[in-house]
């Protein structure tokens, strides 16, 4: 298949069609459109560019295995938390292997609050993802749309066909219920 005259076709609409037939070739146009996404992802975590294009193969792997097992209705979201998730494992096991060299006495105390702050930010991350799935469907699609993939009030109110009203009412409440949730997570 063409990549290029597929353009016109929304993710939702090749995850819908590799439902229907699964043919791993609406994955491959999908993936491909998020190639550079993933490569930037591991690139940031990662900083080798090697380890960074082995990464985003790895990845391409697990997401045509996860696909075939269930439904995702966000791709976009749902494959940037594939990568960042594979990347900290992939981090998280290097860093075993550095305490086992005994680097980890070695390291600067500006390293390891920097490591540290870093491990409670996608401690965070993970609750949000976590709460986000939560949320009643017309609050989580608003939310996403909004806030991970940066759509205007109109662009989701096309997308979605609420009224403009309904999207800034689903965001507002999606929102303050997400804050809501993660203060409950925090204080147990």
């Amino acid at each position: 298949m063409n990549s290029s005259k597929y353009n016109h076709i929304s993710d939702a609409e090749l995850l819908q069609h590799f439902y229907e037939d699964h043919n791993n070739e609406w994955l491959g146009i999908l993936l491909q459109r998020y190639t550079l996404l993933l490569l930037g992802v591991s690139m940031k975590y990662l900083k080798n560019e090697e380890a960074a294009k082995d990464c985003v193969q790895q990845v391409f792997l697990k997401a045509i295995s996860e696909l075939h097992k269930y439904k995702v209705e966000y791709f976009k979201s749902w494959i940037y938390m594939i990568a960042k998730n594979h990347c900290l494992m992939l981090l998280r096991d290097k860093g075993k292997n550095s305490v086992a060299l005994n680097e980890q006495s070695l390291a600067t105390p500006d390293e390891t609050s920097t490591r540290d702050s870093f491990i409670e930010k996608d401690k965070q991350l993970n609750s949000l993802a976590e709460a986000l799935l939560l949320l009643n469907k017309e609050q989580q699609q608003c939310v996403t749309l909004f806030y991970l993939e940066k759509k205007s009030y109109q662009d989701i109110a096309a997308e979605t066909g609420f009224s403009l009203l309904q999207v800034k009412s689903h965001i507002q409440n999606g929102k303050r219920n997400l804050k809501l949730m993660m203060e409950r997570k925090d204080s147990s």
